[in-house]
């Protein structure tokens, strides 16, 4: 099956802004755009997460192609694997380098009981197997009415059970009861994790409306008559989350079923906007460049991500990171917040260049 440039570009273009939004020179300088909403609401950083979320459906439509000819066995096997391994990927992310600096400057272990289990990688995984399962079982309105109801009932247990509050939400405190304190990412001033058990069930539907996006837009060949349903489907979406969200707040760190509605909406005019640029002009937009990142999106997030955890470890100085001292020496004359942008964008840069080398050698590491 013909593979669709747009989203290759797509794809890429959530890796890059994961990278630049994740390693900003000094997260006290940081342009309001390229931060999370603190509580209720929404940013354009935001939305790179659930985009992701929707490339990863985008392909579900065409992998499905290829199940047909294989026993449920062996395409249960592949997608548990893949799961397994993008898990531990993310755990072992968040643990890296397995040691930590103690207040005397001296290196200690960090046991397993003080690790995180949730995250990025792992809401990815759980959400890959989740969306696969039901995309390889149900039919395209069965999805839809199954994501009604994990909407609609994902609301319904936050209301029934706490608030939509930071302290007081039902999904902090199933976690909280089910992995312990120690075992939740505690930056928000207390234990809570953004990418909670209870949160990954609404952040599935992302990835089914983005493989019935995909299957819609690959079944019968691109047109303007497509990208019309598109963006119409897209405008309905963005009024029901706004009305939603009169009585369940936009919030990506609850990933309420508001915010689904919200991203979902935006990211199908984002890529009917990708298509119409790469297929229908005379003189289609050159996205190569995103396209380098789509093509090893997963092994790119994750060299940013150890490559900014091995800088941030490494001590040049009593209490100072190496990579606190490059962006001190190389970035802060640029001025505070354009010097943090710019580090940004270096970092991201060093990692496109890795992305196109591996694109020129025609090396694809798959997961």
């Amino acid at each position: 099956m013909k593979r669709f440039k747009a989203l290759d570009v797509f794809r890429g273009l959530t890796i890059c802004l994961m990278i630049v939004v994740n390693t900003p020179g000094d997260w006290d300088f940081t342009f309001a755009p390229l931060l999370h909403a603190n509580w209720n609401g929404f940013t354009p950083t935001d939305l790179v997460f659930p985009s992701f979320l929707f490339a990863v459906g985008n392909a579900f439509a065409f992998v499905k192609a290829r199940w047909a000819d294989k026993p449920l066995s062996a395409v249960f096997q592949k997608i548990i694997k893949r799961t397994i391994i993008i898990f531990l990927l993310g755990y072992l992310m968040y643990w890296f380098p397995f040691v930590s600096w103690t207040d005397s400057g001296e290196l200690a272990l960090v046991p397993i009981s003080e690790t995180r289990i949730l995250g990025v990688l792992q809401r990815i995984a759980l959400c890959y197997f989740i969306g696969a399962t039901m995309i390889y079982f149900l039919t395209n309105r069965q999805l839809i009415f199954a994501s009604i109801i994990i909407l609609l009932g994902y609301w319904g247990l936050l209301s029934a059970f706490g608030d939509y509050t930071l302290e007081g939400n039902f999904v902090r405190t199933l976690d909280r009861l089910l992995l312990g304190d120690s075992h939740l990412y505690g930056g928000d001033g207390l234990p809570f994790d953004p990418e909670g058990l209870l949160s990954t069930l609404p952040a599935v539907c992302n990835v089914i409306a983005g493989y019935l996006v995909g299957k819609f837009v690959i079944q019968g060949g691109i047109a303007y008559e497509k990208l019309a349903k598109m963006l119409m489907i897209a405008v309905g979406l963005l009024a029901v989350a706004y009305l939603w969200n009169l009585s369940f707040p936009v919030n990506k760190k609850l990933w309420t079923s508001s915010f689904v509605i919200l991203t979902i909406g935006l990211d199908i005019i984002l890529l009917s906007i990708l298509i119409y640029a790469i297929e229908f002009i005379k003189k289609p937009v050159n996205f190569n460049f995103f396209e380098v990142f789509g093509k090893n999106s997963l092994f790119i997030y994750l060299l940013s991500e150890y490559l900014a955890i091995s800088l941030l470890f490494v001590r040049v100085a009593e209490n100072q990171s190496l990579y606190n001292y490059i962006y001190e020496k190389g970035f802060s004359w640029f001025g505070p917040y354009y010097g943090s942008f710019a580090f940004a964008i270096v970092f991201m840069l060093i990692c496109w260049l890795i992305g196109l080398w591996l694109d020129k050698k025609k090396i694809y590491i798959k997961v």
